[in-house]
């Protein structure tokens, strides 16, 4: 599919489902070599990285364990509006190596509050594994160890990525047309 209508919205084929596990199993490659003798833990961020996860996931070939988390907002706990919290943490984290993997970092506000929550659990090491990453849209200074793919700051669904809950199961990256 070319063009895909997902409500009022059109979005382009943007990263075919090739392209997508190619650069995967660059990343996967890299992992074997980085974290083989690690024992690392992996904590997928859903919902957009859970086909990422799996995919990558696949491809190692050491000793590690995955778990997936979800950053939960509740209102009414600050004058803000909202608080941000992690749920899913059922392993202890203290002393491992944890590799957090996202779908995409853009602003990197959201992924600033998962690291800073996660060192409360005092990790030996955090590092970061992203399919997407977007350089024009980010304000918060992060390290990223593994990306597959540098995008501009555009709108994109597929392949974990939604639009309104919809669009996560498309096996290739689609772009909004404006």
């Amino acid at each position: 599919m070319d063009i895909v209508q997902v409500h009022d919205k059109s979005f382009e084929l943007f990263i075919p489902a090739s392209r997508i596990q190619k650069e995967v199993t660059r990343i996967a490659v890299q992992m074997n070599r980085d974290l083989a003798e690690k024992d690392p833990i992996f904590l997928g961020i859903l919902n957009g990285s859970f086909m990422f996860a799996s995919d990558l996931y696949k491809q190692l070939d050491f000793p590690c364990q995955i778990s997936f988390l979800k950053l939960a907002s509740y209102s009414g706990t600050k004058s803000t509006g909202s608080v941000k919290q992690l749920i899913g943490i059922n392993r202890d984290l203290k002393d491992r190596v944890v590799v957090v993997l996202e779908d995409i970092v853009d602003t990197g506000i959201t992924l600033e509050t998962i690291l800073r929550q996660l060192r409360g659990y005092e990790p030996a090491e955090i590092r970061i594994a992203t399919f997407l990453h977007k350089p024009e849209a980010r304000v918060k200074e992060l390290k990223l160890d593994y990306v597959g793919m540098e995008i501009p700051d555009v709108f994109v669904l597929g392949y974990g990525l939604d639009y309104d809950g919809y669009g996560r199961n498309y096996k290739e990256i689609y772009q909004l047309l404006e």
